[in-house]
């Protein structure tokens, strides 16, 4: 059996096995719950797992003086530093606010799916590459599916923060300024941003006794294979609650990171995310409070030199039934939707005239961060039990400068199975591109039909490397996969659709703080950190300055 043939069995067998009956949901088959709660029987049964997510959720006033779109680390960082300056702040956020419980099952796991880990699809193929029915629901990370790639990204209150292996990295400075071009000054990023974030977000690399517990003998084989072909494995910071993730290897929580669990949340909150940092310390100050079930739908200016901007939103239930629609206004609006989400509203709002001056440079310079993910087989004997921090990478600038990073494998079962993952990162330029389509008012991407073909045989080479040398427990591994990126950026790139810091050209008091901004890379790292570190900056010099 090849390697896809092989995790491709071992998926659907867990899969099948918690259908049958290892998943609590595959039991929630009474009708009555349906009658009370007039959803499907299974969205009642989340209904009893998570009822936080199910409780009145709050409106914002008609007007409030600024308001930030999305919940992910630009926007939160936005909406600490505009509270810490006494504005009055709105979050306006699509998804649910989940809870954390170190006993509960909030979340659900990586390798048997349900509505839960889903934004309101019936299917979903990940890393695997095999399909899984999953229940329409409001869960936490959303894919959009474009013509050759599909986008991850976060759907719930703290974004991305929520659904991510927890890796924050700050580039190489040549591939940081091959990427920016001197709109932003690497040094000061290096003396100021990246430090003030790693210092709020806590970053630390993984420390030794985790790293040889049993649930990271995947990460040590990776590490012995890349020393094995003379790479020198490099520990790397991750936004991890370390004593969480020991109190799952002790039996004091409910197993998650050690147990293959990331990409669908963390339900003891083991990962540091934003709820647990910038979004409370915003909410503490008593001048930002965040807004969940509320999905922007459009945004524009009222006529004249001094109109507010308006912003319409659907309130949405779990369930995806609309609560009600609204037109809120304010004077400073603050974009932080990801780049899927930021562009989409502002390609829109353009086409549609809602805001005319928008540039040209709006919706171009999309980028995939050069994501591939990779995979080779295992060559210890040393079975672990699919840990999700990532612990080490490697840098390889023999052509294109690409990193690979030790990895797990998402969606499969919470067992080393033979294979051993990498998620591949290349400093690549090829770019996409954001357009309204008039005929049905959608918002696409153009991608290049053969837009991976580059960066993904760069990635292979390097994993290929790896993989020649090593004994192996396992069948041979074929190729990549550059048809998923968990890294969009991109659209309203700074320096172009902005000014250098954020301020979208054409319109006073409208700002982008995300992954849009980033013209489609961050040089071969997660984005993340550079993300984080750019919000900082530039809220920074928006607040000094006056907007």
């Amino acid at each position: 059996m090849d390697r896809r043939g092989f995790v491709k069995g071992a998926g659907l067998a867990a899969m099948m096995a918690g259908l049958a009956g290892g998943s609590t949901l595959a039991t929630a088959t009474s009708p009555a719950w349906a009658e009370e709660y007039s959803v499907s029987p299974r969205s009642s049964m989340y209904r009893l797992l998570v009822p936080e997510i199910f409780a009145p959720l709050p409106d914002p006033a008609d007007h409030v003086p600024a308001i930030v779109i999305g919940s992910g680390f630009g926007a939160s960082i936005t909406a600490l530093r505009l509270a810490q300056s006494g504005t009055q702040v709105a979050v306006l956020e699509r998804g649910s606010r989940w809870p954390n419980d170190p006993w509960r099952d909030i979340f659900v796991a990586d390798a048997v799916p349900d509505g839960r880990g889903f934004w309101h699809r019936t299917t979903f193929t990940g890393a695997t590459r095999i399909p899984v029915s999953v229940d329409p629901f409001g869960g936490v990370l959303d894919v959009s599916s474009y013509p050759g790639i599909d986008v991850w990204r976060g759907a719930c209150v703290g974004g991305g923060s929520v659904v991510f292996t927890g890796v924050m990295i700050e580039p190489e400075q040549r591939f940081f300024d091959h990427v920016f071009r001197g709109v932003v000054d690497y040094r000061e990023m290096h003396d100021v941003y990246y430090p003030k974030v790693r210092k709020a977000l806590r970053l630390s690399p993984m420390p030794d006794d985790i790293y040889h517990s049993v649930a990271f003998a995947h990460s040590r084989a990776w590490d012995d294979q890349v020393r094995a072909v003379d790479y020198t494995p490099q520990r790397i910071d991750g936004i991890w609650n370390w004593n969480v993730i020991r109190d799952e290897l002790a039996g004091r929580s409910r197993p998650s990171a050690t147990v293959g669990c990331s990409n669908l949340g963390n339900s003891n909150g083991a990962k540091f995310d934003l709820n647990q940092n910038y979004l409370r310390y915003a909410e503490d100050t008593g001048c930002a409070q965040v807004y969940p079930g509320h999905r922007v739908d459009a945004i524009a200016k009222e006529p004249g030199a001094s109109g507010r901007y308006t912003v319409t939103v659907t309130k949405l239930a779990p369930t995806g039934e609309v609560l009600r629609t609204r037109t809120l206004t304010c004077d400073r609006l603050f974009l932080g939707a990801g780049s899927i989400g930021t562009s989409e509203l502002l390609v829109c709002a353009r086409a549609t005239g809602a805001l005319p001056n928008l540039n040209e440079h709006i919706g171009e310079g999309w980028g995939s961060n050069g994501d591939v993910g990779l995979a080779r087989p295992l060559s210890s004997l040393d079975v672990g039990t699919q840990g999700t921090p990532s612990a080490s990478r490697i840098l390889d600038e023999a052509g294109a400068p690409v990193s690979l990073e030790n990895w797990y494998i998402p969606g499969a079962p919470p067992y080393d199975i033979g294979i051993l993952a990498s998620l591949g990162m290349v400093l690549d330029d090829t770019r996409g591109r954001f357009v309204y389509n008039p005929n049905n008012g959608r918002v696409e991407l153009q991608w290049p039909d053969d837009g991976s073909a580059g960066y993904l045989a760069r990635a292979q080479e390097v994993n290929d490397k790896a993989d020649c040398r090593c004994p192996s427990t396992a069948p041979p591994v074929p190729g990549g996969d550059a048809s998923i990126t968990s890294h969009p950026l991109g659209g309203a790139v700074i320096g172009r659709a902005t000014d250098e810091y954020g301020r979208v050209c054409g319109y006073r008091g409208l700002y982008v703080m995300d992954g849009a901004a980033v013209p489609g890379s961050t040089g071969t790292v997660n984005p993340s950190l550079t993300i984080s570190a750019l919000a900082e900056r530039n809220i920074e010099q928006i607040i000094r300055s006056g907007g």
